[in-house]
């Protein structure tokens, strides 16, 4: 299959990292934990990828960044699933750590990124705002 635009994207790469690493661990749980938390835990970080995904093909930048606002806000919904099934002991600290990782990458690419949506438009928009006087 060949790559879009956002499947190029790193926070979206990242987002796709995050997402399978967790399905790794959800996967080795009993089932009432994957029916609780874990379901929780998948659909929250699914989600992150899914809204960078849908975002982009929405045609404006301002859906776009609704869509990546969304995409943040299903990323720190899984950082409080993360907290809930390492308190629940269903995680340990070592995978806390390479997750933590991932999300300490994601987190202010994904924050940088939302900010950086229209900036290019608006900048065109002053360039051409500012004809030459005849």
């Amino acid at each position: 299959m060949q790559k879009t635009n956002f499947e190029n994207l790193e926070i979206y790469q990242l987002s796709e990292k995050l997402a399978d690493e967790i399905w790794s661990i959800v996967f080795e749980w009993n089932h009432l934990a994957q029916d609780t938390v874990g379901k929780q835990l998948i659909r929250s970080t699914d989600s992150i990828g899914a809204n960078i995904a849908e975002g982009s093909g929405r045609g404006t930048d301002k859906d776009y960044s609704r869509f990546l606002k969304i995409s943040r806000g299903s990323l720190y919904e899984t950082r409080h699933w993360l907290r809930r099934a390492y308190k629940r002991k269903l995680l340990v600290q070592t995978q806390i750590n390479g997750l933590s990782l991932i999300i300490n990458e994601l987190t202010p690419k994904l924050n940088a990124y939302i900010r950086s949506i229209g900036t290019f438009n608006m900048e065109t928009k002053i360039i051409k705002d500012q004809k030459p006087k005849t």
